[in-house]
């Protein structure tokens, strides 16, 4: 897990000063070495933190032996040691992932990528052909961020270190915004920056004499998903032989691997499999709170106890998470409405001296434990109203009152139908158009957005299943865009690697093959929990679902009633903010008025806070 860097200049030598600094920006997220690579036009920097192979020989930027060849690569690659007997023409010099990466791709090109399971995000520098290789993992765990002109190609793990070179002005992309306040993250292909994009999940590129050639490997609408099943208990079978396959997968390290445990049913999944797969006692985490509402840390030392697991409960005060705070939004290199929770986590355990845990995020989206899977289900039952006249519909909408949810109500009825292309957009957001026009000036973006996606791939997406289209949409959407990109960049702000066992291509290409009759919730997440019985007491699975929350909506009334409104005071001023109806949103919350939720507030606190930090203007 490391941060990787890198300038690819027509005109002029790349200066090491330039690359240096992007590094640096980047030391958090790779604290063990520093490495950097000059070849005339072409730079690399790299910042290690160190899990396979500790040697000084996996260091990087790495060469092959003949020197034509030089890569850079965050992340792990799960199954490297498999993959090496393929290769064995290759002299290997290291005992690592890096290396096998390197010699698949001399040997294989960008075919190698079938064989790779893990989360990467690895560039290639073919000294001869003088020619850069870039690929992004499937489901998008590790990020990458570049800009380009006629000129130069700068690319990088974040945002920031792309703005260390000067070749960006520091302006907010506008147009992005209106995504970030309808789903509180910006994804796929903008930033929060004007002229700095997102490479796209499962894609790879190839970068020549100026060209650039991108090109798709892995979709989650479109992989042949076969499924010859007919019996239950085959079905559970093979998901517990591919959930602890995966969990076997992330446990190598040279490093000890530990893991979140909140008590639900996903993270006491992940500890259990952990257990089977070889690991007798294995570390684990809990953060608690004297909060009773919260606090879920009774179920976390059940399963403990039940695993016999090395077991840490960090007690969170609410003066520590407040004092947390800006430490946290400090960390985020691109805006989001969520991930604190995640930073707070990740640093008690680093602070217990663990590199590497493994998480049972994820779960809820391939096994359909989020409210929206029900929401989705039910919308499909009730198609007939997409057959009634435009009119008539509009009318309905109509008798609808006031409100937030009242409004989706309308946008849902206004649609071309209830298919998840036109339907997921709207359950998933947390600002509705309507809101958005009262408190900005930005408009409906011509440009690409989450809605356009879904319906270029709107024939794919009605192929799966019903619950298939629901996690198909949510890897598209919050599951790339919001879940993974805080994780990735909470965690390694506390240079923590973290692992995620749901997100394992195997097993979420069988899944997703799944027909509903299987996945029909009998109780919440049944398919997976009863493919892992009997390892999962009934206090954990029936207990009703907290999540990992905290007290946001009484912490910004009263303890950080100041903090939020000297920001939303300050956003108010900014040219594309509507500053009196947003003054007023704030007003209304405070009183305690039911259409307001905390989060639609705290997504302009959050924004505001970030712009004065990274000099955005």
């Amino acid at each position: 897990m490391c941060g990787i860097a890198g300038i690819l200049n027509r005109q002029n030598p790349v200066q090491p000063g330039q690359i240096k600094r992007m590094a640096d920006s980047m030391s958090h997220r790779g604290p063990d070495a520093e490495g950097f690579f000059m070849d005339g036009e072409l730079g690399f920097g790299h910042r290690r933190l160190s899990i396979i192979d500790l040697s000084e020989a996996a260091n990087q930027p790495f060469e092959d032996v003949s020197g034509r060849y030089t890569i850079i690569f965050n992340g792990e690659i799960y199954n490297y040691a498999e993959i090496k007997p393929s290769l064995s023409d290759y002299p290997f010099r290291t005992h690592g992932d890096t290396e096998v990466i390197l010699a698949g791709y001399i040997k294989w090109g960008a075919e190698s990528l079938s064989r790779l399971r893990g989360m990467y995000t690895f560039v290639i520098w073919d000294k001869e052909e003088r020619e850069l290789f870039i690929a992004r993992d499937r489901l998008g765990v590790k990020p990458l961020y570049y800009y380009h002109d006629k000129d130069q190609f700068v690319f990088a793990s974040e945002v920031r270190a792309i703005l260390t070179t000067g070749f960006v002005k520091r302006k907010i992309d506008q147009a992005a915004m209106s995504e970030y306040f309808r789903y509180q993250s910006i994804g796929f292909p903008f930033s929060p920056v004007e002229g700095i994009r997102q490479m796209e999940a499962g894609s790879w590129m190839r970068i020549k004499n100026g060209q650039i050639q991108t090109t798709k490997y892995w979709d989650p609408t479109a992989a042949n998903y076969d499924f010859d099943f007919t019996s239950t208990k085959d079905v559970q079978r093979k998901v517990r032989e591919l959930m602890l396959q995966s969990v076997k997968r992330r446990l190598v390290s040279d490093v000890p691997v530990g893991a979140f445990l909140s008590g639900g049913i996903d993270s006491s999944s992940v500890v259990g499999l952990m257990v089977e797969a070889g690991d007798p006692s294995p570390y684990t985490f809990n953060i608690s709170f004297d909060e009773s509402a919260y606090d879920e840390s009774k179920y976390a030392e059940i399963i403990a106890k039940k695993f016999n697991t090395r077991h840490v409960q960090v007690r969170m005060k609410p003066e520590v998470m407040l004092g947390e705070l800006t430490n946290a939004l400090d960390a985020m290199d691109t805006p989001s409405g969520d991930g604190i929770n995640t930073y707070v986590v990740s640093k008690a355990i680093h602070k217990e001296g663990i590199r590497v845990a493994l998480s049972g995020v994820g779960g809820d989206e391939l096994f359909a434990g989020y409210p929206i899977f029900d929401h989705y289900i039910k919308l499909q039952q009730r198609n007939w109203i997409w057959k009634l006249p435009a009119s008539l519909r509009n009318s309905m909408s109509g008798l609808l009152g006031r409100g937030e949810i009242k409004d989706r109500m309308r946008q849902l009825l206004a649609a071309s139908s209830p298919a998840i292309a036109y339907s997921y957009p709207i359950l998933r957001q947390l600002l509705s158009p309507v809101a958005l026009t009262n408190l900005t000036y930005l408009n409906e973006s011509e440009r690409e957005t989450l809605s356009d996606q879904l319906l270029a791939k709107h024939r794919a997406l009605m192929k799966l299943p019903y619950y298939s289209q629901v996690t198909a949409a949510e890897y598209l959407g919050y599951t790339q865009n919001t879940l993974l990109k805080d994780t990735d960049q909470m965690s390694m702000a506390n240079s923590l690697e973290i692992r995620e066992p749901f997100f394992d291509q195997d097993l979420v290409e069988f899944v997703m093959s799944v027909p509903d009759q299987f996945k029909v919730p009998v109780y919440p997440k049944s398919l997976l929990v009863e493919s892992l019985k009997p390892m999962l007491p009934d206090e954990i699975v029936l207990r009703q679902k907290k999540g990992f929350l905290f007290p946001w909506k009484e912490w910004m009334k009263n303890e950080l009633h100041g903090f939020c409104e000297k920001h939303i005071n300050l956003i108010a001023q900014r040219d594309f903010i509507q500053g009196d109806h947003l003054k007023k949103t704030w007003t209304r919350f405070l009183a305690c008025d039911p259409d307001i939720r905390w989060q639609q507030v705290w997504l302009f606190v959050v924004l505001e806070y970030w712009m004065e930090k990274n000099n955005i203007s």
